[in-house]
């Protein structure tokens, strides 16, 4: 598989992103990209369907209610919610979106490349942040010896 470092380091230089599928659960994937990405001064804008406030920042309840266009989407739900969204993605106008390992689909990938999204998929976003902890420190490296 090739892999489009291209995009990624496109995607990592963004400043300010929705993270759909962040959750209140601190052991949940959504809700460790929400927190590291804020340590190291990402603008968040955290989408959850009910809650107001999750580790102190405020949630939306989707992209239309956000206060500003993001410059990228990061995706940590199912494949069928995935597909669904992309649709949203683009009629925002939003150009850029990152589906989280096993938030991916092929007919969401096929919808974003027809669509002018440039999309990353099955990687893990926290191994490409400056400085990743222990296991995406180590995820990464293997990483790039596929490159």
């Amino acid at each position: 598989m090739k892999k489009n470092v291209s995009t990624i380091n496109e995607f990592i230089r963004l400043k300010s992103f929705a993270i759909i599928g962040v959750s209140a659960k601190k052991k949940k994937f959504g809700n460790s990209i929400l927190k590291e990405m804020l340590s190291r001064g990402f603008k968040l804008f955290p989408i959850h369907k009910s809650a107001m406030l999750i580790d102190g920042v405020p949630c939306y309840m989707d992209l239309q209610n956000l206060p500003e266009k993001p410059d990228g989407v990061i995706l940590v739900i199912h494949p069928e919610e995935t597909e669904k969204v992309v649709r949203e993605i683009a009629s925002a106008g939003i150009k850029h979106v990152w589906m989280q390992q096993g938030s991916e689909s092929k007919t969401a990938i096929e919808y974003c490349a027809k669509h002018g999204i440039k999309a990353v998929s099955g990687e893990c976003i926290l191994m490409f942040l400056t400085r990743p902890g222990f296991p995406h420190n180590f995820h990464h490296w293997i990483w790039g010896l596929g490159k």
